[in-house]
């Protein structure tokens, strides 16, 4: 009893005494100093911590627990903070100091969404594995290549896609790809467009001088949308004039966000956009911040979109120059490899040098989103319409519309059509229809079996509901929803199960695993499609309780592509379950 007692007082005692050491692992003075130096042109702020990795990620290809250690100190963070966030996004390469290479990696991404498997994306990712390995083919001359598949990068429509580095490749093969990258080709090429002289030289930001100088109202440009209908197109389809009213209503410090990290499998409207006529989308981002008096704007962008980048920044330094903006109040951000930021409050939580979380809501974003104020975000194709509806008014985009939809929309058509692409159609237009006047028809040799009208989480319909009308409200009834407008057209020479695994795969790497419902959900989801003999009951009873009780629209929507293959597809089902179904190629 004596010898416990004695042990318990001499704890107490070292207790009191002062620490000589900071608990935890010690930063380097010279790591920290490589990197103060390395971040010289970027403020040391908490907020900026995913520039600050982007930084390190770029220049060393790789990011090391002491360059994670280093940073937290310099930030004033945690290393727990800067740790969990370094290890949520899919692009950084976190490594131990004992694995730093000798020579700076380069990865190599190829894309396995449904468009691009289509496409042969997996049999070339073979391919590539055999070449790239180093332990059966060492070869001296060719860099360290981390070879990974990954899920959309935007390049649908011209598919397969493979990333060099920041080099996109499309209608890749392995040859492409060998070359680029003994060559050294990861660089982004940068496509032909509309720079900021030429844009004014066609009548652009015109519009914005009129509204700054009082010639327009902002009440005229909110009552001219209404009267457009233009809706937010990134998917949710809210109504863009209500959203600008509601955040013009709040008191105090405002900010417009752009929401430029889409993510959907099949879409990349917005890169078209962004690397076609970038000002058009910049300067109705300007009239939203002038009607709302926004005190900064902010672009997130996916970091599958190196060019755009590029661009984005040069235009924004040109805007800058010409005395259009004031230094700074364009604040270009970048993702990071997170599908889940593509839902508004997850990317601000990014936005704010954090995890990509979706907050829980009540309060919304347009009362207290970027750093608890005020908070407009648009997709870019919203905003893209801005001065098209202003100049031609709000009745003339209305009437664009087909079957009593309003305006246009961009729809991303990839898969089996001879001409896939960005097609601008109006709204209400059925598949059918956007098949035989923008695509030049079906591949030759290939029916029409299916389609994805809203990509991984708009769920699949059958040929039979090829002339429903597309648009917003117009496929709820079907148990599917447009969404970014990111159509996938399937044949009878697709697998339709294969691409249900694929969604599904998608969706259990993509979910931010906040919430159970949706982190184990899309795990167990996964399993039940992957089998021969699907539990339909099962299958239905998982995806009422993930679109219950999921906090977001990831876990909400994750089941659709199941739940459209057991409501259309039966016989489907049965012909698997028998093993009879024997496709002649497929979506792996």
């Amino acid at each position: 009893m004596s010898d416990n007692s004695t042990i318990h007082l001499h704890s107490i005692d070292e207790a009191k005494r002062p620490r000589r050491h900071n608990r935890g692992r010690q930063p380097d003075p010279h790591t920290v100093s490589k990197i103060r130096d390395l971040l010289d042109d970027v403020p040391l702020r908490p907020d900026l911590l995913i520039e600050h990795l982007h930084k390190l990620q770029d220049h060393y290809g790789y990011i090391s627990k002491s360059q994670l250690v280093a940073l937290a100190s310099l930030l004033g963070l945690s290393q727990a903070e800067v740790w969990e966030v370094a290890s949520f996004y899919a692009h950084f390469r976190l490594i131990e100091d004992s694995e730093i290479p000798a020579s700076r990696p380069v990865f190599v991404r190829v894309c396995n969404n449904p468009s691009c498997c289509m496409a042969g994306s997996d049999q070339l990712f073979q391919e590539l594995h055999q070449e790239f390995d180093q332990t059966a083919h060492p070869n001296p001359q060719l860099p360290e290549v981390i070879l990974v598949q990954s899920p959309c990068i935007g390049r649908c429509t011209e598919a397969p896609a493979v990333q060099v580095g920041q080099n996109s490749i499309t209608s890749a093969n392995s040859a492409k790809i060998i070359d680029a990258v003994r060559q050294r080709l990861f660089k982004p090429v940068i496509p032909d467009y509309l720079p900021l002289k030429a844009y004014q030289a066609a009548g652009g930001y015109r519009l914005l001088a009129k509204c700054q100088s009082g010639e327009q109202s902002a009440d005229y440009i909110i009552d001219e949308l209404k009267l457009a209908g233009l809706k937010g197109m990134g998917g949710a389809g809210f109504p863009t004039a209500i959203k600008w009213q509601t955040v013009r209503q709040y008191p105090g410090v405002r900010y417009v966000v752009v929401n430029a990290d889409e993510g959907e499998p099949g879409t990349c409207k917005d890169r078209h956009f962004l690397e076609l006529d970038p000002h058009r989308m910049l300067e109705g981002m300007l009239i939203s911040a002038w009607v709302i008096n926004a005190e900064c704007c902010y672009i997130y962008l996916r970091d599958e979109y190196p060019a755009a980048r590029h661009i984005l920044r040069d235009e924004i330094l040109a805007l800058e120059q010409a005395g259009l903006v004031a230094r700074d109040y364009i604040q270009l951000r970048r993702g990071a490899g997170a599908y889940i930021c593509g839902e508004e409050s997850a990317l601000i939580e990014s936005l704010e040098g954090k995890r990509g979380f979706p907050r829980q809501r009540p309060p919304f974003v347009a009362e207290r989103g970027l750093f608890d104020r005020p908070t407009l975000v648009n997709n870019v194709e919203t905003l893209y319409w801005v001065r098209e509806i202003i100049e031609h008014g709000g009745q003339w985009f209305s009437d664009l519309g087909r079957r009593g939809q309003q305006g246009m929309h961009s729809f991303t058509v990839s898969g089996r059509v001879n001409n896939p692409g960005v097609k601008l159609a109006p709204s209400g237009i059925t598949l059918r229809e956007l098949i035989d006047e923008y695509c030049d028809g079906m591949l030759d040799g290939h029916q029409l079996a299916a389609y994805l009208p809203g990509g991984a989480s708009g769920g699949i319909l059958p040929a039979s509901k090829a002339d429903i009308a597309l648009g917003f409200g117009t496929l709820q009834e079907h148990g599917c929803f447009i969404g970014s407008a990111a159509i996938i057209v399937l044949s009878d020479k697709d697998n339709l199960q294969a691409v249900v695994q694929n969604l599904a795969h998608f969706f259990k790497d993509e979910s931010c695993g906040q919430c159970s419902p949706c982190r184990l959900g899309t795990d167990r989801m996964l399993t039940l499609v992957s089998q021969s003999h699907w539990d339909e009951a099962l299958i239905a009873e998982l995806a009422e309780l993930m679109a219950d009780s999921s906090i977001c629209g990831l876990g909400q929507a994750a089941c659709n592509p199941a739940l459209s293959l057991i409501r259309y597809f039966p016989e489907l089902l049965q012909s698997l379950q028998s093993g009879s179904h024997d496709p002649q190629g497929g979506t792996a």
